[in-house]
């Protein structure tokens, strides 16, 4: 792992140097959440990967829950704040679903680990009481998304004979899995394959006879 270490002394004010370690440790949390999994991440480890001492990293957070939390809230809120800008903007449903596309990859592209805490951990989770919200979130996204599939449908945009729940499962899991061997810092940016996935959802990938 090629995460920055924190150094023992924080630099400029108190104020701005204690928000921008928080921030750095949440990274490097989020990192190690994401390619060990939570569970197999202690607080020891975290710290070691900082560069600081365990009792140090409780200065900032309780206890790695608190982490965790706080990384999966800063990918989910302003998610669904950028797809109800889409619902909001969006002139008709083709538009819609292209633009929920395009907005779920430039998430892949800015909150990579916190997707795959997301995708790999929420089950995990949700169990407990503090992570109730992580149901609630997936049960608004597919509302967002099958409400756009409805509407194209009435609208004789998108075929009759479709399954919507169906659809749906099949665009989430090509969209949201992609976080496995997506990287960000990867030559094929997330917009190049945002337009690929578009062309392949309303074009298809056989021919025009």
């Amino acid at each position: 792992m090629t995460t920055k270490r924190l150094s023992a002394r924080g630099g400029g004010t108190r104020e701005s140097g204690g928000s921008q370690r928080r921030a750095e440790l949440l990274a490097i949390a989020a990192e190690l959440f994401a390619t060990r999994g939570f569970l197999a991440t202690t607080v020891r480890e975290i710290a070691d990967e900082a560069g600081i001492l365990s009792g140090s990293l409780y200065h900032h957070f309780d206890s790695k829950e608190s982490m965790a939390d706080e990384i999966l809230r800063g990918f989910l809120e302003p998610q669904r704040r950028a797809y109800q800008q889409v619902l909001r903007e969006a002139t008709d449903p083709r538009t819609a679903l292209a633009e929920l596309v395009r907005q779920s990859f430039r998430a892949l592209q800015d909150n990579h680990a916190a997707i795959a805490i997301f995708q790999n951990e929420s089950k995990y989770l949700a169990q407990y009481e503090r992570f109730g919200y992580l149901r609630k979130a997936a049960n608004e996204f597919e509302r967002t998304w099958t409400r756009v599939l409805q509407d194209g449908q009435r609208e004789g945009v998108f075929r009759a004979d479709l399954d919507v729940k169906l659809t749906y499962r099949f665009i989430r899991d090509m969209v949201w899995t992609s976080v496995h061997w997506y990287n960000p810092k990867g030559k094929l940016a997330a917009e190049t394959i945002a337009e690929q996935y578009i062309r392949i959802l309303c074009e298809g990938i056989v021919q025009p006879e």
